[in-house]
């Protein structure tokens, strides 16, 4: 259960034209090991899930085409009501509906199984759920968990989103902010059909392992989970499939290794989060130890962000011999905020990057993202790069920082930069190089 598997993904069209490329293998030594002790730690201590080897074969017994939904979630219940093992999916096509991980059970796709994900509506339905760092409730994800422990989706095969487009619309987010500010209880926020939900999402689970599967056709974050404990995200391939179809991005985690994966976005590569506005501070749970190894990434924004929803923090965060590949990023760093979100994103390590050219600054942080204003200070601190190789990019720094809260200290040492159009902006930082 345990082995890697990458597989390629296509791209598809976005507004500017962006389109994913054909991902090159990576390199067949797994990273294992950092240069930093506290990363190496955090490597150590991530537990995978305890699931128990029986076997649940999920034959294909509905006709070809047919909503199969109900008869792999009744594998799933099974496996779960047995004390746990794993449920198998056969090669070939199986339309679906939203599934539900339980505790114990390991959902595994086959070398040539897919799951394709139905265009009916009434197949998700409402469940709790978080919508860029605010709690309420939403048509379910299409895989999702809730407070599960010991769960796995894993395998070969392809998790096709593409025909939920048609329902997983919307982007409404000041209607979600009007209920937060009238008081509306987080399970009284019911957004149905007017904001999108997430591809994978397990929410406040513990020892979670998403491997060796691909994602494509996704009109939102593809893989999303929230206030979860022990994560470990190895050998996935997400797609370029649209704007806001960010790779990963873990919100409120507690110990998260993502490695060895390929990580295509029409956004951000990885985003961590923690909470947006006044919500965010109310659970005021942070994004920390993370550790990312091995991976490549393309896409239009990020592929280490922290935020723009960091409202809880984020914190120990290291990321050691990734690089970009194909159409390449926007920056190899991108942490965000504003005076309304505040937060902070502190102890932050990033070495031996490769990037081939960069849309925007090499490392971009503002204070002032999307023109939100507040009385929140965002701090951003104890951040270092070291060991980065980038071929060409607008420029090396771009830092906006604020007069009543610094950002820095901001370390960049032992790296190669070529073809950089402009000489970097600062604004209210502590650099070191």
């Amino acid at each position: 259960m345990l082995g890697s598997a990458m597989v390629a993904a296509a791209g598809a069209a976005l507004p500017d034209c962006f389109r994913g490329s054909r991902p090159p293998p990576l390199p067949p030594d797994p990273v294992t090991t950092t240069p930093w002790a506290e990363a190496n730690a955090i490597l150590a201590s991530t537990r995978l899930p305890s699931i128990p080897n029986a076997l649940f074969v999920r034959s294909p017994s509905a006709p070809r085409g047919n909503d199969e939904a109900g008869a792999i979630q009744s594998a799933i219940d099974a496996a779960w009501r047995a004390g746990g093992g794993l449920v198998a999916v056969a090669p070939g096509e199986h339309l679906t509906g939203a599934l539900r991980l339980r505790s114990g059970v390991n959902l595994h796709l086959a070398g040539g199984a897919s799951l394709i994900f139905s265009e009916d509506p009434r197949l998700y339905p409402p469940v709790f759920t978080r919508y860029e760092g605010i709690e309420c409730v939403n048509r379910s994800p299409l895989i999702y968990a809730h407070g599960e422990s010991d769960i796995a989706l894993s395998g070969e095969g392809t998790l096709d989103a593409s025909r939920t487009a048609g329902w997983n619309r919307g982007a409404d987010r000041g209607f979600l902010e009007s209920l937060v500010a009238q008081g509306v209880e987080p399970a009284g926020r019911n957004v149905l059909d007017r904001l999108r939900t997430s591809f994978i999402q397990p929410y406040r689970c513990a020892r979670v392992l998403i491997q060796g599967v691909t994602l494509t056709g996704s009109p939102f974050w593809q893989l999303h989970p929230v206030l979860c404990t022990d994560v470990t995200v190895e050998g996935v391939t997400t797609s370029v499939s649209g704007a806001n179809s960010d790779g990963c991005d873990p919100e409120s985690c507690d110990r998260v290794v993502i490695s060895g994966c390929t990580l295509a976005s029409g956004d951000d590569n990885i985003a961590l989060k923690s909470g947006r506005d006044a919500d965010g501070r109310r659970l005021a749970i942070p994004c920390r130890n993370v550790v990312i190894v091995g991976c490549q990434a393309e896409g239009r924004f990020g592929f280490l962000c922290c935020g723009s929803e960091l409202t809880g923090g984020i914190e120990n965060v290291f990321a050691y011999r990734n690089r970009s590949y194909g159409r390449g990023i926007g920056s190899v760093l991108w942490v965000k905020s504003n005076t309304r979100r505040g937060g902070y994103a502190r102890n932050v390590r990033i070495a031996d990057f490769r990037a081939g050219t960069l849309r925007n600054a090499v490392v971009s942080m503002t204070t002032e993202y999307a023109g939100q204003q507040g009385e929140w200070l965002p701090r951003f601190s104890d951040i270092e790069l070291s060991g980065l190789t980038v071929e060409s990019a607008p420029r090396v720094l771009d830092l906006q920082g604020l007069a009543a809260a610094p950002m820095g200290p901001i370390v960049l040492r032992d790296s190669t930069f070529a073809g950089i159009a402009s000489p970097d902006r600062i604004e209210h930082a502590i650099v070191r190089r």
